[in-house]
């Protein structure tokens, strides 16, 4: 009997063959720990991490106020001969090089009564973090403002055991700050001493105005009121109101001094005619 002659060199080729077709067809979809496929972009995180704010572009600040708006909050433009009134309520914008970024617009007007200046600042955040988005990122630029601002903590205003703390003394000659006054009169507190009376000239906010966090307003807001000395003698004050919504964040301030000096600006009339105006411009940006 003839017997065939056994090639190994030809079934190692055919192993070899099949191997590779086996390992092409494995690979076409990508294998998981447990045999099966996956897919890198269904349910990643990838998908939302960087997501991009719902604002590609700004407001024109200085068109974005209606002619009533200015007249309630710069009073002394109405008695000015019509070509500067015209001229107060266009505003000055501000000097930018992006205006689909950063924008801003100023008034002001001088009256018998008192001066008024108005001051709205635009700032669209761009995130280029890829795992952040641009409203994370807007977050973060705002909280940095409200820390800025040093309102009152609800945290240190009651601490964790229940007992009320003192205010820190002032240092010898220093003057206690605004911020520092308010932050002694936040509701829920019952200091030991009497805090140090406000320095001459800078009174107190009246209770219910301090600086504080806003409810309903964009997705974040606060307001500041800083009263000062403007020279030698006169007093001005200036409410801030800052807020974001999605990836912008807005910053108005409107300020007043009165032309007598024995006279206070008005915290509570400032603070509503601010937010107000807040609250127009947010409506503004969602439409």
């Amino acid at each position: 009997m003839q017997r065939r002659a056994y090639v190994p060199g030809v079934a190692a080729l055919l192993a070899a063959l099949t191997f590779g077709v086996a390992g092409l067809t494995g690979c076409s979809a990508g294998s998981g720990p447990d045999g099966g496929t996956t897919d890198s972009k269904a349910g990643g995180p990838s998908d939302t991490a960087g997501r991009p704010g719902k604002y590609r572009t700004l407001l024109e600040p200085c068109g974005s106020l209606q002619r009533s708006t200015l007249k309630d909050l710069l009073p002394g433009a109405a008695l000015l001969p019509e070509e500067q009134r015209e001229r107060v309520y266009r505003g000055t914008p501000a000097v930018t090089y992006d205006t689909d970024r950063r924008a801003g617009c100023s008034w002001k007007s001088e009256g018998p009564d008192a001066s008024h200046q108005l001051t709205l600042d635009f700032e669209r955040v761009v995130s280029y973090d890829p795992a952040v988005s641009d409203d994370d990122r807007a977050q973060q630029v705002y909280a940095e403002k409200e820390t800025a601002a040093g309102l009152p903590s609800p945290q240190a205003a009651a601490p964790a055991d229940g007992t009320a703390q003192s205010p820190a003394p002032p240092a010898s000659g220093a003057a206690a700050s605004p911020a520092s006054s308010a932050a002694a009169g936040a509701p829920g507190t019952t200091p030991r001493s009497t805090p140090s009376p406000a320095p001459t000239g800078s009174p107190a906010t009246p209770e219910g105005l301090e600086p504080r966090v806003l409810a309903d307003l964009g997705d974040a807001a606060f307001i500041d009121d800083v009263l000062a000395r403007a020279g030698s003698t006169a007093r001005h004050r200036t409410v801030s109101v800052v807020f974001r919504t999605s990836n912008v964040i807005v910053t108005i301030r409107y300020g007043e001094q009165p032309a007598r000096v024995t006279e206070v600006p008005d915290s509570k009339e400032l603070q509503e005619k601010a937010q107000g105006l807040a609250r127009n411009l947010a409506d503004s940006f969602d439409e």
